[in-house]
């Protein structure tokens, strides 16, 4: 930052105005750089190993999962991802769709799932379109409706996207995740699983991977696991801790909902034991609008500051804060590496004039810029070499990770343009058509699995034959529709059906 040359027409003396604003800059660069390595060097350490549960296991007690499935215009991938679901065995599974004023076939195309499992809810205008968060808590009083009669904390309430495709034997791991009764909401791993067509959806994956197997393992040990909009799964008694309408209408509906979970007495916990496969973005213009999304829902997060600072303890209450400010560093880091660009282009210049000067610095930039990605890579390496990827080429995709990585010094700021003028509108990711029928996008979902997962197959469910099954020709999840909405399709072989008080009892 304080590269000095004879033909700086300006005084940069350490006396100067601008000598110690140079000398200010440049201890807090390195202050900012010595504490993300320091932070990224502790969740790496705290990644290693699981947290024990402290509360009383009931591995075989009865769970209902629910699984909402907000869409809007999600034609193109939302049969394959209902198909997905149902060809899981779990009698104690529903799939609630919920078609969020779709001008496209998604609401018809999901009820011809032919599976009684499945039912679809249409939201209309005005009801419709007003975040996935006022769709969510919609299909959440309908839950609510229908299990009275049953202990909330026998439901578990799931979130999946459209695109979204579990691993065969992931609903038996959420039975397993929630046998200690203090966890109250579980977080999957998510994989992209276009990643072997195009580099951007490989870095996405990366993406994921890295801050699962490091940053999300990590949190397990200090109690502050973020939830995310694909595969988050909730006990309904945690989401009643959270009052009639559990999800915000921010951006980031799922990390709002994250860091109330953990300003209560529940234990968020993520489970790396199976993971959900989802479409990566492979155009730069839609990456570039969906981050501003997601950047400009964190920095709506900053409200949450007082009742974590005054809800939380601990290394959680300190990592939540964290995360909170992150985007905020961000931003901050993005003036970081201008200025290191500009010591680039001046030390180019220096070079071409032929002024002597010393390179030193530069393998320390390096080591500090790609220092942890080389690590990141090693990770990423031992999960995706079952599917090819060899260690030299991992070494080289972490190098243009790193470059990924300052994508939020663009979309950071123009986050920001937003949240100043006002302009929260829901920009809603385009998905790309999918494979033929029959082929599967994430190649072989189970074995693409984090470490630690069950082998290839389908677990058979640990729910007990009383919660029902379609079979017996009960109504299930049944009951008045929400308010502006109608139920468009149920498998056309049983009768309405996903779950009813007498089956729970």
């Amino acid at each position: 930052m304080s590269t000095q040359f004879s033909l700086m027409l300006m005084d940069l003396g350490p006396s100067s105005p601008l000598g110690i604003l140079d000398r200010v800059g440049w201890w807090g660069a390195l202050g900012m750089i010595a504490v993300a390595l320091v932070y990224t060097l502790f969740m790496l350490l705290a990644s290693r190993g699981a947290p024990k549960h402290g509360g009383a296991s009931h591995p075989d007690a009865p769970l209902l999962i629910v699984i909402l499935m907000p869409c809007l215009n999600e034609a193109e991938v939302i049969g394959a991802s209902v198909r997905r679901l149902t060809s899981i065995p779990d009698p104690g599974l529903r799939i609630m769709v919920i078609d969020d004023g779709s001008d496209d076939d998604t609401a018809q195309v999901a009820a011809q799932a032919g599976d009684a499992r499945v039912e679809v809810v249409r939201r209309r205008p005005p009801h419709a379109r007003l975040g996935k968060g006022e769709a969510l808590n919609d299909a959440l009083s309908i839950v609510r409706s229908r299990c009275t009669s049953v202990s909330s904390s026998r439901v578990v309430v799931g979130v999946m996207d459209a695109d979204g495709r579990l691993d065969p034997h992931a609903i038996g791991e959420v039975r397993k995740a929630f046998a200690p009764q203090e966890v109250g909401a579980v977080q999957m791993g998510v994989r992209i699983n276009n990643r072997f067509g195009s580099l951007l959806a490989r870095m996405q994956d990366m993406e994921f991977v890295i801050f699962t197997e490091v940053f999300q393992r990590g949190r397990r040990r200090v109690h502050s696991v973020g939830m995310g909009g694909n595969a988050q799964f909730v006990r309904l008694s945690a989401l009643d801790a959270l009052g009639p309408r559990p999800w915000t209408r921010s951006l980031t509906e799922d990390f709002d909902l994250g860091i109330r979970l953990n300003a209560t007495s529940w234990t968020n916990e993520f489970w790396p034991s199976a993971s959900v496969h989802q479409q990566g973005v492979t155009n730069m213009r839609r990456l570039m609008r969906q981050r501003t999304r997601w950047f400009q829902g964190n920095l709506q997060a900053l409200h949450l500051l007082r009742s974590v600072a005054r809800e939380q303890r601990g290394l959680g209450r300190a990592d939540t804060l964290w995360q909170i400010l992150t985007p905020y560093l961000l931003l901050t880091g993005s003036l970081l590496t201008l200025s290191f660009l500009i010591t680039m282009v001046t030390a180019g210049v220096a070079a071409v004039l032929r002024w002597e000067q010393s390179w030193a610095w530069l393998v320390g930039a390096y080591v500090i810029a790609f220092g942890p990605a080389l690590i990141y890579a090693w990770i990423y390496w031992r999960i995706e070499r079952r599917e090819g990827l060899n260690l030299i080429k991992a070494v080289g995709y972490s190098h243009v990770f790193v470059l990924y990585g300052l994508l939020p010094s663009l979309y950071g700021w123009r986050a920001v343009a937003r949240e100043m003028t006002g302009r929260t509108g829901w920009a809603k990711t385009a998905r790309e058509a999918e494979p033929a029928q029959g082929a599967d996008p994430s190649r072989t979902a189970a074995a693409v699995a984090a470490p630690g997962g069950p082998p290839p197959g389908v677990r058979q469910s640990a729910a007990p034959t009383a919660l029902g099954t379609p079979d017996q020709g009960r109504s299930t999840l049944t009951g008045a529709p929400m308010t502006g909405a109608t139920i468009v399709g149920r498998s056309p072989h049983h009768t309405a059906g996903n779950l009813t008080n007498e089956e729970m009892r």
